[in-house]
């Protein structure tokens, strides 16, 4: 069986439409710049396309560092890279339980995004003195249980504003077989975007990746440390931002456990250093945990 990365896809701005990538940079805090900006609320509350599913449709891009943010109806707006050497001022963020630190963009793309939303909102980037990071518990129960894998793996794993781990690992074969059951039932196939993944793998049996302890790209171990638990998010179409009630239908029917509706595996890295990158096509080392 040969095992191999299908597809590499970043999310600059938290919940809004994703960067596809044939080669991609990587280090412990995820690929380059995939969730380095957040969007919040008037009230400093971190937004995503679970209240705000128009979210889906701000596209971002990103050249020589700096963010540029596309929409419906809305002209492009460009967001330069941090350029004034002055450490910018520290803005409390909460993503979910944990608690970080942005900087504020600016009342330029404040006032579009604003226009595009319909609601008061700041555009935030992660502060160079965040740190956030991946749950110690489940990185030290993977250590704990395949210490022997890689005895030096890091216990600490810094990242940015991604939900709680730095790394979500796909497997097409997965996709492929829900996809089955929805066309038996006459309904779309979805798409991989769907599910938001970083790395979508290929050459797995469907749900596989379930039982995954690890994989090695050349120098670079990721570590599956958490099966994730799905939100309503893979319900929105993400080039119409339009909601239903599939795929979560039929993937309840089947992928419901005590953790939650299961799609993917959370994953950090070690072994990544400067110029590390994945590409598309890279074959993978599986460690399995059956």
């Amino acid at each position: 069986m040969t095992i191999s990365i299908l597809s590499l896809h970043t999310y600059p701005v938290k919940s809004c439409a994703g960067i596809d990538h044939a080669k991609v940079a990587v280090s412990q805090s995820g690929l380059f710049l995939d969730r380095q900006w957040v969007i919040v609320d008037g009230n400093g509350v971190f937004l995503t396309q679970r209240q705000h599913a128009k979210m889906a449709l701000i596209q971002p891009a990103i050249q020589q560092g700096d963010l540029t943010l596309s929409a419906p109806g809305m002209p492009d707006i460009l967001v330069p890279w941090l350029t004034d050497t002055a450490e910018p001022a520290q803005v409390p963020v909460r993503i979910w339980a944990a608690d970080t630190l942005g900087f504020d963009e600016g009342d330029v793309v404040a006032n579009w995004l604003a226009a595009f939303l319909g609601l008061p909102c700041r555009l935030l980037r992660v502060h160079p003195e965040a740190e956030r990071y991946a749950s110690l518990k489940h990185v030290q129960n993977w250590r704990a249980k395949h210490g022997e894998l890689m005895p030096d793996f890091p216990a600490r794993h810094r990242f940015g504003f991604a939900d709680g781990f730095p790394f979500l690992i796909a497997n097409q074969g997965s996709l492929d077989e829900l996809n089955q059951r929805l066309q038996a039932k006459r309904l779309d196939a979805v798409p991989m975007n769907r599910f938001r993944p970083n790395i979508v793998l290929q050459g797995l049996e469907p749900y596989e990746e379930d039982y995954l302890a690890s994989i090695k790209v050349g120098r670079m171990t990721l570590a599956q440390v958490k099966r994730c638990a799905r939100c309503p998010i893979p319900n929105i179409d993400q080039a119409t931002a339009l909601p239903a009630d599939e795929p979560g239908l039929t993937l309840a029917e089947y992928r419901q456990f005590p953790e939650g509706l299961l799609f993917g595996v959370n994953a950090v890295v070690a072994g990544a250093s400067v110029g590390s990158t994945l590409s598309a096509g890279d074959l993978v080392e599986a460690e399995f945990d059956f």
